[in-house]
């Protein structure tokens, strides 16, 4: 019964999704003790950067939140700083919001501290933050701040040609000759020396520029093998010139999150109408095997999850062509299944599908679907009879998993009912507030 609640993951397969390949936004259900908090986290583009938060409360009233940033391991996880109020909403007083600034890239914790009517609860909520870009410049803004510069520069060189021309004389006196010539002489130093830093200022920049570049976020490389035999390789690498990142994030610093080092989600492209949920085995340092199930033939596009032991969460990305008659095993443990109608057929955005023994999951679909806006999306499994099947049992620690996908390949969330957080993350947040992590997996 357990792999049926795997079909949630083809439900929005067609449908755009508020997400990135490694969901870098947080979404995340949880508990400050008797308090319930929907919890939204948007890490910053670039680091330094701001990273905004909204908290919707429920149960007891809340009278105030605050908010810390906190390394999620390490020595600075046990020294948090002095917390930042956030804002209550006049119009919604369950409703806070708030921003911090995260200085560094890695895996963070954002820590709540909230106080109500139940008196006070602390919970913490992992974000990993990393550069995902550089920042560009406008040309409006290029233009008005070039048009400036030249206008500095030349007052500049006016002020040095007046002090040796002009500014020794006395009143109505005009200059000499030799003034004159002075004058023009401090004038061309003075250009060149100007020039002359400003292209130093522009080497600066540019190193500065080429040296951020290099920190902007690059998951994992994943290069599958696919042998006659059906067993798939995955080799795992970092980019070749990213010393620290390799530093930050290892190849062997692997942490079972849902008792799987990885997860691994191969979607059937283009039609995205079969998933498979599979849980490959470390063989090595960067290396990972597994012996397929029994797939139909096809193009499958790959997302392996993966948590380092800092708490940072990677999704890596690869494809696979899977032949005709390639041996195959059928699906065992955690391995799950799910099939849907193809995208593009003239049911693809139906929101009831049969499942296998006359099973039903239907899905109460939004009814607008806006990009970086949070839904509560609600899926309702029925047996035979139309009614709620007795025989559910949770799957890896929760009622259902979830894949979102974009239909182009380029959005990937693997979400829970408890939201987009891993939960080997969550432990060690848990673990550092020194409280029992109290997240409902229903």
């Amino acid at each position: 019964m357990n792999r049926l609640l795997l079909l949630a993951a083809l439900l929005c397969a067609s449908l755009p999704a508020s997400a990135h390949v490694g969901s870098p936004n947080v979404f995340v259900e949880t508990n400050a003790g008797p308090y319930k908090l929907y919890v939204t986290m948007r890490p910053p583009q670039v680091i330094p950067g701001v990273a905004t938060i909204e908290v919707r409360a429920s149960g007891p009233d809340v009278s105030a939140i605050r908010i810390a940033p906190m390394p999620l391991t390490g020595e600075g996880a046990d020294h948090p700083p002095t917390p930042d109020a956030m804002h209550r909403s006049a119009q919604d007083p369950q409703f806070f919001t708030g921003s911090l600034w995260l200085m560094d890239s890695g895996s963070w914790q954002v820590r709540f501290q909230v106080d109500g009517a139940a008196g006070h609860s602390v919970v913490s909520v992992p974000i990993p933050a990393v550069a995902m870009t550089t920042l560009k410049m406008t040309r409006s803004l290029g233009a008005l701040l070039a048009f400036l510069g030249l206008l500095l520069i030349a007052g500049l060189v006016g002020i040095t040609a007046a002090a040796l021309r002009e500014a020794q004389l006395p009143p109505s006196a005009q200059p000499d000759r030799r003034s004159r010539k002075r004058a023009a002489a401090a004038t061309a130093v003075a250009l060149i020396v100007l020039i002359t830093a400003v292209g130093l200022g522009a080497t600066w920049w540019n190193t500065e520029a080429s040296s951020y570049a290099k920190k902007v976020y690059r998951p994992s490389m994943m290069r599958p093998t696919l042998g006659t035999t059906g067993v798939l390789d995955l080799a795992l690498s970092n980019a070749p010139s990213d010393a620290r990142r390799k530093k930050l994030l290892q190849l062997d610093d692997f942490i079972p999150d849902h008792d799987h080092l990885m997860h691994l989600y191969a979607v059937r492209w283009p039609a995205l109408d079969v998933v498979y949920h599979l849980h490959p085995e470390r063989r090595a340092p960067g290396l990972f095997q597994l012996q397929l199930p029994a797939m139909p033939p096809g193009q499958y596009h790959l997302y392996a999850d993966v948590v380092h032991a800092t708490g940072f969460p990677e999704t890596l990305t690869a494809q696979i062509e899977v032949p005709q008659n390639l041996p195959g095993r059928p699906l065992t443990g955690d391995d799950a299944m799910g099939a849907a109608t193809p995208a593009g057929s003239p049911v693809e955005n139906s929101t009831e599908f049969h499942l296998p023994d006359a099973y039903r999951m239907q899905w109460d679909r939004p009814a607008d679907l806006v990009a970086n806006k949070a839904y509560e999306f609600r899926f309702r499994l029925l047996d035979k009879d139309g009614k709620p099947p007795s025989d559910m049992a949770l799957y890896m620690g929760m009622t259902g998993h979830a894949a979102f996908i974009k239909r182009d390949g380029s959005v990937f969330a693997h979400v829970h009912p408890s939201g987009t957080a891993s939960m080997a993350a969550m432990m060690i947040a848990s673990e550092q507030n020194g409280t029992a992590m109290e997240m409902d997996p229903a």
